[in-house]
């Protein structure tokens, strides 16, 4: 009888225990029945011109897709001349609502480019957009369908976010609707290669091609952030996600709303992280800051006494922890503004006024450097790397005819193996060589690989050249 007692208590503990842990695992069925109406799909076309072989005199046995079609072409070159050839390519992505009149966010690179955007709601309904604005350097875009009586996401406040909190992703994966993720929080202000203007959230909810522009929500039903990277080295999920804070894609949609374009600050300075054997040699604390490597000529922080050595510690009375902090401070700062820096030099403390500058162009460079050249120093390409065109008197020190010198890297991956002061004479990918002579071309052949792609680069170091391969890594959707 006392065993029958003890089982019954024992079998009554236990569903307790199962019940209560039961009651602790999120559910996301009430979210997503009041939030997911306002997430949209989002297609693209964009229309690729070019010229295709004309027709042949006779039946051609095989499609011009065919690898066979190009040892033909060569012993049968009957054709007519060629002719001009469209072609549609196209994509997906996703967005949400954020007026009731359809206004709509999304990702810059989900709608670039596009000759037809086509937005299809919950509901089935289909509507054409017009894309208000896009910017780039936070990717986000702004579009717009004629509509009215909309559903809208309701917005949160990523600063009160913690690492560790759920979060739920509803998009369109590989063109799978309104589907839905979960995870949490991984991570907060991540700085990424060549995305210096924001603070991303990193989370481990399935996000796949598809899901940009997509909301990331938090328990409460709120967008907290904007999906729109991944890391992968097979193209698809593999655990990190990085979504824009809403606050950064707001602030930019408002901007794109009024002017279709977005003004950030600049004040000149080219800065790098304070290292802990660079605080031990200026006499920190600890590592923390912004240390100025170029003053620009001219510029604001150059008019208001910023000197090459100088560690920023806070703009405008926020302390600047790592050099993107302060990136992201100046670039939110409307150009003709004021704002004063405190600086450490020569181990003591001091604040000066600067006037803030405006960023002029989507590529900005600027005249600093080695004998005033030309600096790629927004390191537009996605290996980060900070490049300059060799002068007349280097190409005839180095005797070479061509070639680009690295400044800088700010790619973290490609740090061990390239140097600042290497000199990259060729790019090699899947057998093609080819002769660097520009930035400008550099970064259009590098566009051009795949991210998943091993690249060579043949590099002079001193007196010797040497090859550096570089392994693909982190995809954008």
């Amino acid at each position: 009888m006392m065993k029958k007692i003890l089982l019954s208590l024992w079998m009554v503990l236990a569903s307790q225990t199962i019940f209560a842990q039961s009651r602790e695992l999120p559910d996301f069925t009430d979210l997503v029945e009041k939030q997911g109406a306002a997430v949209v799909n989002i297609s693209t076309t964009q229309i690729v011109r070019g010229n295709r072989l004309g027709s042949f005199n006779w039946q051609f046995p095989f499609d011009e897709n065919d690898p066979s079609f190009e040892m033909f072409r060569r012993f049968m070159p009957r054709q007519q001349p060629s002719v001009p050839q469209e072609h549609e390519n196209k994509s997906l992505g996703s967005g949400f609502i954020i007026s009731a009149d359809g206004n709509i966010l999304t990702n810059a690179h989900v709608v670039d480019g596009a000759d037809e955007v086509l937005v299809k709601l919950t509901d089935k309904r289909e509507f054409k957009a017009k894309v208000l604005g896009t910017d780039k350097r936070t990717d986000i875009a702004l579009i717009k369908i004629e509509a009215s009586g909309l559903p809208v996401a309701r917005l949160g406040d990523p600063e009160k976010l913690r690492v560790g909190e759920w979060v739920v992703a509803i998009g369109s994966p590989f063109g799978f609707e309104n589907s839905v993720t979960a995870g949490i929080v991984s991570a907060k202000g991540r700085a990424l290669p060549q995305e210096s203007f924001v603070p991303f959230i990193q989370t481990d909810a399935a996000i796949n091609p598809g899901n940009s522009g997509g909301p990331l929500f938090n328990m409460k039903g709120e967008v907290i952030g904007v999906n729109s990277q991944i890391y992968s080295r097979s193209g698809g999920y593999m655990g990190l996600a990085f979504a824009i804070p809403i606050d950064v894609a707001m602030e930019v949609q408002s901007q794109l709303k009024s002017s279709g374009k977005v003004s950030r600050g600049r004040i000149g300075v080219v800065i790098r992280d304070v290292s802990k054997e660079f605080a031990d040699s200026f006499g920190l604390d600890k590592p923390t800051g912004a240390l100025v490597e170029t003053v620009e000529k001219g510029m604001p922080a150059d008019k208001a006494g910023v000197e090459a050595g100088d560690i920023i510690l806070k703009f405008d009375g926020k302390p600047v922890g790592q050099s993107s902090d302060l990136q992201r401070m100046v670039g939110k700062t409307r150009p003709g503004g004021k704002a004063t820096l405190q600086i450490w030099r020569k181990g003591a403390t001091r604040d000066m006024v600067v006037n803030i500058g405006e960023v002029v162009d989507d590529k900005p460079t600027l005249r600093a450097g080695r004998q005033g050249l030309s600096v790629d120093r927004e390191a537009g390409n996605r290996l980060g790397l900070v490049l300059s065109e060799l002068t007349a008197e280097q190409k005839k020190e180095l005797k070479l005819n061509n070639g680009l010198l690295v400044e800088d890297i700010r790619d973290s991956t490609v740090q061990a193996d390239l140097r600042p002061g290497d000199v990259i004479l060729t790019l090699i990918s899947k057998g093609v060589q080819s002769e660097i002579k520009s930035v400008e071309q550099f970064n259009k052949l590098l566009a051009k690989v795949d991210k998943s792609t091993t690249i060579t680069l043949q590099v002079r170091r001193g007196e010797n050249q040497t090859f550096i391969s570089i392994k693909g890594n982190g995809d954008r959707k």
